[in-house]
């Protein structure tokens, strides 16, 4: 599943894991993305919408 926001594009960050000994790891942070059947011109389609959209009443359900 693709972790890109279709309503705002928030797409996950890339940092380090650092240990206790200071070694560094890449990682990332995936944005909350939930597949939701949105409602657009009528017709219904299925969306990929980060929790904060929902939250913030971006899109119609």
């Amino acid at each position: 599943m693709s972790s890109v926001c279709d309503i705002c594009g928030k797409a996950p960050s890339f940092g380090n894991n650092v240990s206790h000994s200071k070694r560094a790891t890449r990682r990332r942070w995936n944005p909350n993305i939930q597949k939701i059947r949105t409602l657009i011109n009528g017709q219904t389609k299925r969306k990929n919408v980060c929790a904060s959209c929902l939250k913030a009443g971006k899109v119609v359900r």
